[in-house]
């Protein structure tokens, strides 16, 4: 007897999925909810738990095909859940023997499937995949594990090896990978946003010195009082509610003929995922203080990485904030994530010379960029936003009294 295995209700208005990865083999054993396969959505990535324990069968889909929420991707024949019988003892696989076969998980015995980039990496790179530590889920290998182990520095052998034969040819690779549905929907929405917004972007600079004292002086009895680390975004993300609050416009939204304006801060804030980068909402962040909201995105960060974010997390929200500066950007123009209006983006901290009281002193300065629709949002209150935010960052106490 068999269990069909159907794409589950994946939320409001998705009606398809791409799948990205099994993870089980036809013939392993599969526990009640055990997770067996990844959809990829227009969000995140969603897990299929298994309906009934047993024995994996025959996939009915393979990866990369697009299936219908309800549909049957595959099925689970009836099992004790006894582990899938071993394969016939061979020969020490070469590591790109390996790819097509399994990794071992981190920190335990049971092996992991490789997902297509996964394996598609490791036959590119030679890279065995069994000695490699996955830092995915469940310890699963990224594609980032496997490079970072070509690229990481060969042990120092006991007699020096032969140099390998130079090349001698030219050659020229390509490879063509379809684009995931994540970052198809990324694609569409960002070029949507330059088709339909009047977007301009408007840049000032902020004095790093106060937010970065304070910080030093007061990161490790915040983190022993609050359980999380003291960062930036949290102040920024303060500051940032309190300027929207001045300038209301920034916050606001078009919808048809009519300006819809909020009462309240959802502010979406950026996160890096295996997939891209993903922007979960900080609800009512106007009323969060500075420890709760540094909760809330070290929350996100996490479930992103794992791939655990719900997709009503990602909905809504009336500002962003994108950091790009953790990745090195001196200056970038963000787009718009519509249906917003403006979108603020961080760089890199870097020490300038500036003037200040006459004097040319060293100072760690961020250059900030605040790109809105100007068919809402007129330069006035884009230029008084970011010296609102400014002033807030320039001086903390503002933050504390709300000034």
């Amino acid at each position: 007897m068999s269990t069909e295995i159907k794409v589950p209700v994946l939320g409001e208005s998705i009606t398809e999925a791409t799948l990205g990865e099994w993870l089980k083999k036809p013939g392993e054993a599969v526990a009640a909810d055990e997770p067996i396969a990844s959809l990829e959505t227009d969000k995140v990535s969603v897990e299929v738990p298994a309906p009934v324990a047993g024995v994996m069968g025959e996939y009915g889909v393979q990866v990369g095909d697009t299936v219908a929420v309800g549909a049957t991707i595959g099925v689970i024949e009836a099992g004790d859940g006894a582990a899938a019988k071993p394969a016939p003892a061979a020969a020490a696989p070469a590591p790109a023997e390996a790819a097509g076969q399994q990794a071992p998980a981190s920190g335990g015995d049971t092996p992991a499937a490789l997902s297509p980039s996964v394996r598609r990496a490791v036959l590119e790179t030679g890279v065995d995949p069994a000695t490699i530590k996955g830092t995915g889920k469940d310890g699963r290998l990224t594609k980032d594990d496997v490079l970072a182990a070509k690229s990481a520095p060969a042990p120092q052998a006991s007699a020096p090896a032969a140099a390998p034969a130079p090349t001698t040819g030219g050659e020229r690779r390509e490879e063509r990978v379809k684009m995931t549905r994540l970052r198809q929907t990324i694609a569409k929405r960002l070029k949507e946003a330059q088709n339909t917004a009047a977007m301009l972007t408007t840049f000032n600079d902020v004095d790093m010195t106060a937010v970065i004292e304070a910080r030093a002086k007061y990161k490790d009895l915040f983190e022993k009082k609050h359980g999380v680390r003291l960062g930036f975004m949290g102040f920024f993300v303060k500051a940032a509610t309190m300027a929207l609050k001045d300038i209301p416009a920034v916050n606001a939204s078009i919808e048809g003929d009519e300006i819809v304006y909020h009462d309240y801060a959802d502010i979406s804030v950026a996160v890096s995922s295996p997939g891209g980068l993903v922007v979960p909402v900080i609800r009512d962040a106007q009323d969060l203080s500075v420890a709760g909201i540094e909760k809330t995105i070290g929350d996100f960060g996490k479930r992103a990485k794992d791939g655990t974010l719900k997709m009503d997390e990602m909905k809504g929200g009336t500002f962003t904030i994108s950091n790009g500066g953790v990745f090195g950007s001196l200056m970038s123009t963000p787009i718009i994530n519509p249906p917003q209006s403006a979108v603020l983006g961080l760089h890199r901290i870097e020490d300038r010379p500036v003037v200040r009281d006459g004097q040319v002193v060293v100072r760690p300065m961020m250059y900030l960029a605040l790109s809105y629709d100007h068919r809402l949002i007129d330069g006035r209150e884009a230029v008084t936003f970011l010296v609102a935010l400014k002033n807030a960052i320039e001086d903390p106490t503002r933050i504390l009294i709300d000034l």
